[in-house]
């Protein structure tokens, strides 16, 4: 089988997974958004006050989970670090804010786009634009430091830790905070979402699917085998909510979103550009902490972290727009990351670093 077609198929699998889990009780246009349960994991864990986002969501942990015991089989279980952890722990947190200004990740994203919410079009215009900045900083060797080779119980640390905290969450119910309204307050039953995310991540893990890599490719090297995959998941959506009568097309009245063109697109190109850099939308990261690549579990924790940080300080959107400290927080992300590019193309050109991997 080709690898177009291996990806047209994981991209239909991810699409109707999504749909189900937003049919079974996550939010609207958010069957999987990883911006949304890492906000909603932040408030679970205590790490923010806000009332309506707080729950423990299991896709992520299926996420991670799953990418690892797919690495396991297929021998990809290669654990590495040392790639400038806390350069990109910033980069996660900056690209997290983006997200939570936008009201969703790359993935909620399309997913909105399948359900007519055409706001969500804007910021699929800043996020390219984003990977496009950064794929011109590619072209001329950006390049973060060189990672390392690690010890496998190094490499494994994270999905063992994610495995724990599930387990908390299956055998001592109240541990945790959970909302009892608003987004957090609607979620999927645990074991289909446990299951969908365990699919969810070995299924990227395998196949390499990844929105900021898709279009990277394309600019880079002409090649648009997961652009398929990306179409065939937004194809299944949209059939998928024309039946269940769930589609919506138009700029208003859309289900948490809101309707700030300026800043959907440019909460987004911060996103996008965030991610060019650090090789991977935050789905993506995910998966490459659960095959043991530390440097994307220092990412993972910016994003918590950055989730956090964006409900505690006012920075997240509502449906009545973005914040003002959310506005400043996308622009001084987008000089920050727009400073690195700058700093770690100069370095690259000194032999101090490697060529950034595309996923």
């Amino acid at each position: 089988m080709s690898k177009t077609m291996i990806l047209i198929i994981a991209g239909a699998i991810i699409g109707a997974l999504a749909l189900a889990l937003s049919s079974y009780g996550n939010p609207p246009n958010m069957g999987v958004c990883v911006a949304c349960f890492m906000r909603d994991i932040a408030g679970g864990m205590k790490l923010h006050t806000a009332a309506p986002v707080q729950y423990m969501r299991p896709e992520i942990f299926g996420f991670v989970l799953g990418a690892f015991a797919a690495a396991l089989l297929a021998r990809e279980f290669k654990p590495s670090a040392g790639s400038a952890p806390f350069l990109r722990f910033s980069l996660g947190f900056f690209m997290m804010v983006g997200c939570l200004v936008f009201l969703g990740c790359p993935l909620r994203m399309v997913l909105r786009i399948a359900g007519g919410d055409l706001n969500a079009v804007v910021g699929l215009a800043g996020f390219i634009t984003g990977i496009v900045i950064g794929v011109v900083f590619l072209k001329k060797n950006f390049a973060l430091t060189t990672n390392k080779p690690q010890l496998k119980n190094e490499g494994a640390l994270f999905p063992i830790i994610c495995a724990a905290i599930l387990l908390l969450m299956l055998v001592q119910s109240g541990l945790f905070s959970a909302s009892e309204k608003g987004p957090g307050s609607q979620h999927a039953p645990m074991i289909l979402s446990l299951i969908a995310g365990l699919a969810i991540g070995a299924i990227v893990q395998r196949t390499r699917l990844c929105f900021i890599g898709m279009i990277s490719h394309i600019f880079l090297f002409r090649r648009f085998a997961m652009l398929f995959g990306v179409i065939a998941l937004t194809a299944v959506v949209f059939i998928g909510n024309l039946w269940l009568d769930k589609f919506n097309l138009g700029f208003a009245n859309q289900p948490i979103a809101h309707s700030d063109g300026v800043w959907n697109f440019l909460s987004l190109m911060l996103v996008g550009l965030c991610g060019a850099f650090i090789s991977g939308c935050p789905l993506r990261q995910l998966v490459q902490a659960g095959q043991g690549n530390a440097d994307a579990a220092m990412t993972a924790l910016g994003l918590l972290l950055g989730a956090a940080f964006a409900h505690n300080f006012s920075l997240a959107s509502s449906a009545a727009g973005p914040t003002t400290g959310g506005k400043i927080v996308v622009i001084v992300g987008l000089i920050f990351a727009l400073a690195i590019g700058v700093l770690y193309t100069s370095a690259s050109t000194k032999g101090g670093t490697t060529q950034a991997s595309i996923p």
